[in-house]
């Protein structure tokens, strides 16, 4: 890379200023560097990532990033939008505005997005993605996603992410062509090739989720004080739409190394075979392929919202639903978090008071094997 595709940016307290300092440069060749200083900076509304560019903030050796872009924008756009291959974030802080961009907006609102979730025609593949050493703040704030994986994408590695607040720190789902989730048309386009390793989310909705994807592997991640700490979804059945017939939906997938301390009613991870259509609204199975979850984890906190009663249902560290082909490995229930006070250091769980509404985990061999 030449010289002159360096850039060192001077940001300011303008945030319509900011934003143009960086469109500026964005759009000023096919790629590049753009470095940014060290420092809080607000813009008023999001940049896009072009191909070949990186985005890097100012370094700052192994301790917390010293480079944080805001936004005051209300439109709901990401403060970065990556819609070019061969880019690369890092080093950089995020603290996205409120949003709410409802049920089917998980792209709206976020610190990144890759890629989108409806395309109006067929999609060029985004790849060769890199985000690394980046945080996400948004606390008190749980409405929108932080940190989105979207349609037309494959090849990226998500490493050294450290997320608070939010609705879901990393979401991954399919995408597809077409005016509206109830009016898909097709193809669709499943994320693959994904990396995702040393991830730590807290005070969130939910950890991670994995939506109608393929090839992913996922390691070392700690995710505390979450309602749900991961799934595993079919993603609306959406492989009726899907073209690359080597590579089904749903297949070769690893989540390992997975810490969860949940306070939801709910569960832990879910990992579901079965949806129901937004188009036609019937109810069908994917099936799953060569998926392991080993390793884990899971550490039942007291529900974070205290109502009346006893729980509606019971709490389960995993709920598995006609998903035949997922293989768990090594799954750890750790009670030692028991408010009831403090417990020998050794490891086991059995005999120990269990909080409220928690039940173990039940094995049904129709729907997954258990090792």
């Amino acid at each position: 890379m030449t010289e002159h595709n360096h850039h060192d940016l001077t940001l300011t307290a303008d945030p319509a200023a900011n934003r143009r300092a960086l469109e500026q440069i964005l759009a000023s060749g096919p790629g590049g560097t753009l470095r940014l200083p060290a420092g809080t900076f607000t813009l008023d509304r999001g940049v896009v990532l072009g191909s070949g560019w990186t985005l890097t903030g100012a370094a700052h050796g192994n301790g917390p990033v010293t480079t944080w872009l805001a936004s005051s924008s209300s439109a709901g756009e990401p403060i970065v939008h990556v819609l070019g291959s061969r880019v690369t974030v890092q080093d950089i802080g995020f603290r996205p505005p409120p949003c709410a961009p409802g049920e089917h907006g998980g792209d709206r609102g976020t610190a990144i997005t890759i890629g989108n979730y409806l395309y109006p025609a067929g999609a060029e593949w985004i790849e060769d993605i890199q985000i690394r050493r980046v945080q996400v703040e948004r606390r008190d704030e749980r409405a929108a996603n932080c940190v989105a994986v979207m349609g037309a994408v494959r090849d990226i590695t998500i490493s050294d992410v450290s997320i608070v607040g939010g609705c879901t720190g990393i979401a991954v789902h399919w995408g597809a062509v077409g005016d509206g989730v109830d009016s898909i048309v097709g193809p669709s386009y499943h994320p693959h090739h994904l990396e995702l390793r040393d991830l730590s989310v807290s005070d969130a909705f939910e950890g991670f989720y994995l939506s109608s994807v393929h090839d992913v592997t996922v390691d070392r991640v700690h995710l505390s004080e979450v309602e749900i700490g991961f799934r595993l979804l079919p993603g609306d059945n959406t492989d009726r739409f899907h073209s690359a017939g080597d590579n089904p939906v749903g297949a070769r997938i690893r989540v390992a190394g997975a810490h969860v301390a949940w306070n939801g009613p709910l569960y832990a991870v879910r990992i579901a075979g079965w949806g129901r259509s937004e188009i036609d609204h019937s109810f069908r199975v994917l099936e799953y392929r060569d998926v392991v979850v080993r390793d884990c984890t899971f550490v039942p906190l007291p529900l974070a919202t205290a109502g009346p009663g006893e729980a509606r249902r019971p709490r389960s560290p995993i709920v598995v639903e006609q998903a035949s082909g997922v293989i768990l490995e090594g799954i750890r229930v750790d009670l030692r978090a028991d408010p009831a006070g403090p417990l020998p250091d050794d490891g086991a769980t059995v005999g120990r008071r269990q909080p409220a509404g928690f039940r173990w985990p039940e094995v049904d061999q129709r729907n997954f094997s258990a090792r």
